[in-house]
């Protein structure tokens, strides 16, 4: 195990001081103890990955490709540990060696392109403070657009697929994919205006359970609840299986994945889309599983649940049973999950990687910063 001194020489004061403190007192104000709360759970967090999930040469879960590594970066850059840190730095330098000259940032022979590509670019650009990254991640950016499905695949904007994003291991682009994508290309100096973005959004648009003008596919007439499913394209996929009626099913991940997608493409919330979606998560509100999916991908879930709430502006989201503080709810639930040694892990279910504690870990803080309280 690395030393204390390598921990201190990474870790930002503050959270340093944290992994010394006691239990929160009860008698404390909720607000107090919330935010006490969040911040020995980052810490602890935070500890993990530098002294027990980095590897030697820089990268976490190494195994599994770039993605996990540009994760876990980013949730480190993102809590404050600095640029210049050692843990940061070598897995920069991991990242930096899996520049493409094609302009991508992947293992080589890797079937997950945009998702490696798309995750480093968020990572690059939140230690691109000095402009170090500039042209790799403009580089990056027009690699991602590049691998869109759009007419250059063959694909007209009739065409389920067209505007999504996919791993490149399957034959057809997913939400997921186009999720993250839309993340990057935002995190690339990309305005909602963009064609990239607007293509995209057609692909969002057509994975909702609602028909509307952006919409006209047999799917949402057969289950028009308002939520979101994987994929429309290749004859439709919902992760959650299909209605007695042939309907794809909607589920909490893809619904909270779509509703943050179509508002960082600039759909209005007045727009019958978001209503719909928001509608559906009234309905669905949960922090104890993925809705429809149980406990698979529950990390992922409590990911895009906060950042999809945090982009709507709500600080209290009002559910069919009432109003949350959905930030204090998530600290609360997250920091009850957490590990004795500061990791989590999904415990339940370790579909989708999450039986690697490196990525869920990553997955968790990331949730944890959209909910940072006041100071």
């Amino acid at each position: 195990m690395p030393s204390n001194t390598r921990i201190r020489g990474c870790l930002p004061l503050a959270l340093l001081a944290l992994l010394a403190v006691p239990a929160f007192a009860d008698d404390r104000p909720a607000s107090e103890n919330t935010a006490a709360l969040y911040e020995q759970s980052v810490a602890k967090g935070i500890s993990y990955l530098i002294t027990n999930g980095q590897a030697p040469d820089g990268s976490f879960s190494s195994q599994t490709g770039t993605g996990v590594t540009s994760l876990a970066t980013t949730a480190l850059l993102r809590h404050g540990v600095p640029v210049d840190s050692e843990a940061v730095s070598k897995a920069l330098k991991f990242i930096e060696k899996h520049i493409q000259p094609d302009g991508g940032i992947y293992q080589p022979g890797s079937n997950h392109r945009n998702y490696e590509t798309c995750l480093a670019i968020l990572c690059l650009s939140e230690a691109n403070q000095d402009g170090r990254y500039d042209e790799t991640i403009a580089r990056a950016d027009g690699f991602i657009k590049g691998i869109q499905w759009d007419a250059e695949e063959g694909k007209d904007v009739s065409d389920p697929a067209y505007g999504g994003a996919g791993y490149g291991s399957h034959k057809r682009p997913d939400l997921s994919n186009t999720s993250f994508l839309i993340d990057a290309l935002k995190a690339a100096g990309n305005d909602e205006n963009s064609e990239a973005i607007q293509r995209a959004l057609i692909f969002v648009s057509r994975s909702q359970n609602l028909e509307t003008e952006h919409n006209t596919t047999p799917f949402a007439a057969k289950n028009p609840d308002g939520g979101f499913y994987y994929t429309p394209a290749a004859g439709g996929t919902s992760q959650a299986g299909e209605t007695p009626q042939g309907g794809l099913r909607s589920y909490g991940s893809m619904t909270y994945s779509g509703l943050k997608s179509m508002l960082y493409a600039g759909v209005s919330e007045d727009d019958p889309r978001v209503k719909a979606a928001v509608n559906w998560l009234r309905k669905h509100y949960d922090l104890e599983e993925n809705p429809g999916m149980g406990a698979a991908g529950l990390y992922y879930y409590y990911h895009v649940f906060a950042k999809a709430l945090d982009a709507l502006g709500q600080d209290t989201f009002v559910g069919e049973d009432g109003k949350h503080d959905w930030r204090a709810e998530l600290i609360a639930e997250l920091a009850s999950r957490q590990q004795k040694n500061g990791a989590w892990i999904n415990e339940q279910n370790d579909r989708w990687l999450e039986g690697d504690a490196n990525l869920v870990t990553s997955y968790a803080l990331l949730a944890l910063r959209y909910c940072r309280p006041e100071k």
